[in-house]
């Protein structure tokens, strides 16, 4: 009895252990690997579109150090925040929704050794390596586009995996509390605007004031100004209230996320 009640509490913030779901969606993945390969290609052909279209009729950008830079690479690090934010989402939710709902794949889960806490840290483990997989590859085809301007775009790949690891922890947390599969319009009323506005496509000092201000407290503008920051070499101090919000956001997540998988499956 003393055991079944230990298991129907959520357990602790803990270390987890969740390289055994890593593994079941690396051997899901292997046997569907264009499902896994055709995230890569969304990003990359809005930086194409933008990059040999919009770029030619927009003059160049001046950032905050005065350095000048062309449209498109003002606008290809926000498609890599973007990515990885989107990456993480559909990762966190409606995967781990049909998992949930449809599949059953926790509660078989959660009747073996494993706990709440160990399914989150492996779900958003598996989402940060496909995340970092596409991020990758982007910021190799930015590369060859001559859209890199500093050698700070290394730390641009850890950049994509803070944002997805901020996103992942918030989705899946989220993801607990969705009763139908018409909740999941909440999701796209949320991503989509912040994709738009985060200074994604134009400088956040072209809104007014209280706009700006919005916009600053969003999580992709959070990750946008990482990411453009690394890749311009406009790299400042702020830069790591940025990387606290983000790391406070996924962190926050799992915990709500591993609370209430104990709550819904271990009743």
């Amino acid at each position: 009895m003393a055991t079944l009640t230990a298991r129907v509490l959520p357990v602790p913030l803990r270390p987890g252990n969740g390289r055994q779901l890593v593994e079941r969606n690396f051997l899901v993945y292997k046997r569907s690997w264009i499902v896994f390969v055709s995230g890569f290609f969304e990003p990359v052909f809005y930086l194409l579109s933008i990059g040999l279209g919009v770029a030619q009729l927009v003059g160049d950008f001046t950032l905050s150090d005065g350095t000048v830079i062309g449209y498109a690479a003002f606008v290809a690090p926000a498609m890599l925040a973007s990515s990885a934010m989107n990456g993480a989402i559909f990762d966190s939710t409606y995967n781990i929704f049909f998992r949930m709902k449809y599949a059953r794949l926790y509660d078989s889960m959660l009747a073996t050794p494993l706990r709440p806490w160990d399914v989150a840290t492996g779900e958003v483990t598996w989402a940060l390596l496909r995340g970092a997989c596409y991020s990758a590859m982007f910021i190799l085809v930015m590369l060859v586009m001559g859209l890199v301007e500093s050698w700070w775009a290394l730390l641009a790949l850890p950049a994509s995996v803070l944002i997805g690891y901020a996103f992942a922890g918030a989705g899946m947390a989220l993801t607990t509390f969705m009763r139908s599969w018409q909740d999941f319009e909440f999701v796209q009323l949320a991503t989509i605007p912040m994709f738009l506005f985060s200074a994604t496509f134009y400088p956040v000092e072209t809104y007014p004031d209280w706009i700006r201000w919005l916009v600053e407290i969003t999580p992709l503008y959070q990750g946008v100004a990482l990411e453009r920051a690394f890749t311009t070499g406009n790299v400042s101090w702020t830069l790591v209230i940025n990387a606290l919000y983000l790391v406070a956001m996924g962190t926050a997540g799992m915990y709500v996320a591993s609370r209430r998988l104990g709550k819904l499956l271990l009743k």
